[in-house]
């Protein structure tokens, strides 16, 4: 069917004519208007830098998605026209995050709530007995989810090569049976990208799946599961400009067919009878719904659909052109502060994404973040990043220390066992960046104008404070 909403729809292209593509525009994001108070007095318009936590929604996706709200309806079986009208749209946005993902033919898109989300499900549905191999180096996303497998965690690797030399020789030593590796695309605390290809094919050679966890890299760059070959792709909604709550895992369509549901419940069982002894029958599914059971989520499906169809047409050379910009902004305008040190794996020249983590000599990191939101309006994040054992690795403390994630270890002023980290995509303005880089500059210089405390773990502005 053909469905009416399109036509109220607001899918105008975002793609940006321009002669240097480093020069484009940003892309139009909700929120880049709005000002926040500073403790010094008066407001400013709030800097987000923090895109590796929630990146922002998309005005093309916040416009589409308001232009399917009042045709709204449930998912599939609904006979008004409402629900049939959903039920296309939720799979018409199926179809289009296979695209943008370059989906094999017989690969399944499953939609989750978010990458976690969809890592744990894969872990629910791998054989009995699997192996998975997992880099120390993993957000936890990918590092916890294999409780009922036997997992083997790799010590982080210095280099490209060494990465994928580390996974053959383990892979090379792995028992017989069904083995898994999990690996990033692009690091959530050092932004730097992943040999993805080598590793899948080094995975392949020993006769081993691979799922990528695309959650930094997919709102950055490209990704194609057929290129990389790797067996299954997860990101989330959030980190794609399309906050409402939902991910996908997209790939091969065996294990996710033969595993009992992630989720038992409706919309996962075709047929449940009744049986003599008092017990049930139960038909599943075979295809994506099968582990989506229970009313989904299509105001975020639609949502990441639109997404996916704005930075297609906006032109991933474009995107990646700019933002490779802003990052040589950014780490030139570090590089400037003698007491900052940029954290890094495989070192200054590794190709990146727009996220890198720093510390600061002399600064306690929630310190330091807390001064620039407060003072600068800025937003940035600071703590572990919910990648405990590579920044414990990269700050040079013991990466088994069960430290707490974000919470400051230290009052302002004292060192900081936690890093500070500053992330961008398709929506930031230039202004943000230079902002930033000057902030760096003069709290290091002059210091903080303002007092702050630890509360409930963090450093935040003394209220009762003043000017210091």
């Amino acid at each position: 069917m053909t469905s009416a909403y399109l036509n109220a729809a607001t899918s105008q292209s975002s793609s940006t004519t321009t002669e240097d593509p480093a020069c484009a525009a940003p892309l139009p994001v909700l929120g880049r208007d709005v000002t926040v108070p500073l403790v010094t007095g008066g407001e400013v318009t709030y800097a987000a830098l923090d895109y590796a936590a929630s990146a922002p929604a998309l005005q093309r996706v916040w416009d589409d998605v308001a232009a399917y709200a009042p045709y709204y309806g449930s998912v599939h079986r609904g006979a008004g026209y409402l629900s049939q009208l959903s039920t296309d749209l939720f799979e018409n946005s199926r179809r289009t995050v296979a695209e943008f993902l370059g989906c094999r033919p017989g690969d399944q898109v499953v939609f989750t709530r978010s990458t976690t989300d969809s890592l744990n499900l894969l872990a629910a549905v791998v054989p009995a007995d699997t192996q998975v191999f997992v880099f120390e180096t993993e957000h936890h996303a990918s590092l916890l989810p294999w409780r009922d497998a036997r997992v083997t965690y790799l010590n982080a690797p210095r280099t490209p090569a060494e990465a994928v030399a580390t996974l053959d020789r383990a892979l090379a030593g792995r028992e017989q049976g069904p083995a898994l590796v999990c690996v990033t695309g692009a690091s959530n605390v050092t932004g730097e990208i992943w040999p993805v290809r080598e590793l899948a094919a080094a995975a392949h050679r020993h006769g081993a799946r691979i799922v990528l966890d695309a959650a930094q890299l997919a709102p950055h760059h490209p990704v194609d599961i057929a290129e990389l070959d790797v067996d299954w792709v997860a990101f989330s909604g959030h980190k794609l400009y399309a906050p409402f709550g939902s991910g996908v895992l997209a790939g091969r369509a065996d294990w996710l067919r033969e595993a009992e549901p992630y989720l038992a419940g409706g919309g996962a069982s075709r047929k449940v009878a009744r049986r003599a002894d008092g017990g049930v029958d139960v038909d599943w599914h075979t295809t994506a719904a099968r582990h989506e059971a229970g009313s989904p989520n299509v105001i975020g499906v639609y949502a990441i659909a639109s997404a996916c169809k704005a930075l297609e047409e906006a032109g991933f050379d474009t995107l990646v052109a700019r933002e490779q910009r802003l990052v040589r902004r950014v780490r030139d305008g570090l590089a400037s502060v003698p007491e900052v040190r940029v954290l890094s794996l495989f070192g200054d020249d590794a190709p990146r994404v727009g996220v890198l983590s720093f510390v600061v000599e002399g600064w306690n990191s929630s310190h330091f973040a807390a001064a620039l939101s407060a003072e600068y309006g800025i937003g940035v994040r600071d703590g572990l990043f919910c990648a405990h054992p590579l920044v414990r690795t990269l700050l040079g403390s013991d990466p088994q220390d069960p430290g707490e994630c974000g919470a400051p270890e230290a009052e302002p002023g004292e060192r900081s066992l936690n890093a500070i980290r500053v992330s961008f995509g398709a929506g930031t303005p230039d202004e943000h960046v230079d902002r930033f880089v000057g902030a760096v500059r003069e709290l290091v210089r002059e210091g903080a104008r303002w007092s702050y405390r630890t509360e409930e773990g963090r450093c935040v502005p003394d209220r009762d404070g003043e000017t210091v």
